[in-house]
């Protein structure tokens, strides 16, 4: 069972998407994303299943929230920084936003 210290190790950050892509090589439906995390942190990028709920368009200026102190994982030709947050729902995986706008970088906590 994991423990609150657990939960406090992660580092997870609010960042808003400002460029996707397709990403043709992966296995799955993926999206190439940039992810502005603010000053502190900066520009990371991750690759997402979550085609079946977002358009490319439709992620752009998306407040999301993730995961900054994971390692990076290779995945084909791209690597992946950071780790968005959201929820296997029955339509797929649906991300996980802040309920108001926040400041880039705000740490959830």
């Amino acid at each position: 069972m994991a423990t609150f210290d657990d939960f406090m190790k992660l580092d997870i950050r609010v960042g808003e998407i400002i460029r996707v892509e397709a990403f043709e090589k992966a296995r799955k439906p993926t999206y190439k994303i940039w992810i502005d995390f603010g000053e502190e942190i900066g520009i990371k990028q991750s690759s997402a299943q979550i085609t079946d709920c977002y358009t490319m368009d439709a992620l752009l200026s998306k407040q999301v929230l993730g995961v900054v102190n994971f390692p990076s994982k290779q995945i084909a030709d791209f690597k992946s920084e950071v780790l968005i947050l959201g929820a296997y729902a029955r339509q797929g995986v649906v991300l996980i936003q802040p309920e108001q706008l926040v400041n880039k970088g705000d740490k959830i906590g």
